[in-house]
């Protein structure tokens, strides 16, 4: 992946600043980790509210047990994800 540097002008409290940079907070590695993982719960969002809209569409409506299914089914999906991805 390519990369491109960027100036970004925040206007902080100097005592959060002094804090954050203590912290190792301020690195572009760091930045870099919560844009990525922003975007990954946007996605994942997105995806949820996609089968949302989806089960809200079927005719019939669903029984409380066949969304309780669905939800179980979709927490399976992502723990299998997550498991995927640490391997």
């Amino acid at each position: 992946m390519d990369r491109v540097d960027i100036t970004l002008t925040l206007n902080l409290p100097q005592d959060l600043v002094d804090e954050a940079k203590s912290a190792g907070l301020l690195t572009d590695e760091q930045i870099e980790r919560w844009l990525t993982d922003e975007l990954d719960r946007q996605r994942k969002l997105d995806r949820l509210f996609g089968k949302l809209d989806r089960l809200a569409a079927l005719e019939p409506p669903l029984t409380e047990d066949e969304i309780n299914a669905e939800i179980e089914a979709y927490r399976q999906e992502k723990r299998q994800r997550k498991l995927d991805n640490a391997e």
